[in-house]
């Protein structure tokens, strides 16, 4: 989860726990508490490098203090076990996809989902053998993910986008009508917004 500024005001009180234990059993990092005079009923939490951080209502007791962190740091650990759960998935389809169609030349050290990419669908950097996907292809079609993923997986064969990069992806039977989503769906994202017509 993400900060959420906008719902404090000044520097707020801070209390550290180190090595605070979920319900679930798991030991975390140390976990810092900010409380906050404008947060009335909402608890949040995110990672900050190996601390948690988690907001909460500057009038909470110690005891309800000490039960939130522990129902935050379960609900972080889900979240994270899920993503893990993902990129997994990820990685499995990548090598299907490498070994269907590049004679599984292709194999990445790592594929991920990523929620920093907006600008772009997916990223490649063959040094590292890594590939990025944006986690705003989730729900699209599968064969437009596969595309993207193909796309990269292509990168660590041929970096750039010449002749030998395109002869690569020709081998993927769903390439145009892909591509021809991708573009439709950024067409789309550049259109004004127009509020619906309220009936009467």
């Amino acid at each position: 989860m993400s900060a959420d500024p906008l719902n404090s005001t000044g520097p707020p009180q801070r209390s550290t726990a180190a090595g605070a234990t979920g319900l679930n059993g798991d030991t975390a990092g140390p976990v810092e508490v900010r409380r906050s005079q404008r947060r009335r009923r909402t608890v949040s939490a995110y990672r900050e490098g190996n601390r948690t951080i988690v907001l909460i209502p500057a009038r909470m007791t110690a005891d309800e203090e000490r039960r939130w962190i522990s129902v935050m740091l379960d609900k972080l650990a889900a979240q994270e076990h899920r993503r893990t759960l993902d990129d997994q998935d990820l990685e499995q389809r990548a090598a299907e996809l490498s070994q269907r169609y590049l004679h599984g030349r292709a194999r990445p050290r790592s594929v991920r989902w990523v929620t920093n990419q907006n600008a772009r669908w997916g990223s490649c950097t063959p040094a590292l053998g890594s590939i990025r996907l944006s986690h705003r292809l989730q729900g699209m079609p599968e064969y437009v993910v596969d595309y993207v993923l193909l796309h990269e997986l292509a990168h660590l064969l041929v970096p750039g986008h010449g002749p030998g990069f395109w002869e690569l992806l020709e081998t993927y039977p769903r390439t145009e009508r892909a591509r021809g989503f991708l573009e439709g769906v950024v067409a789309a994202e550049r259109l004004p917004y127009v509020p619906a017509a309220r009936a009467e």
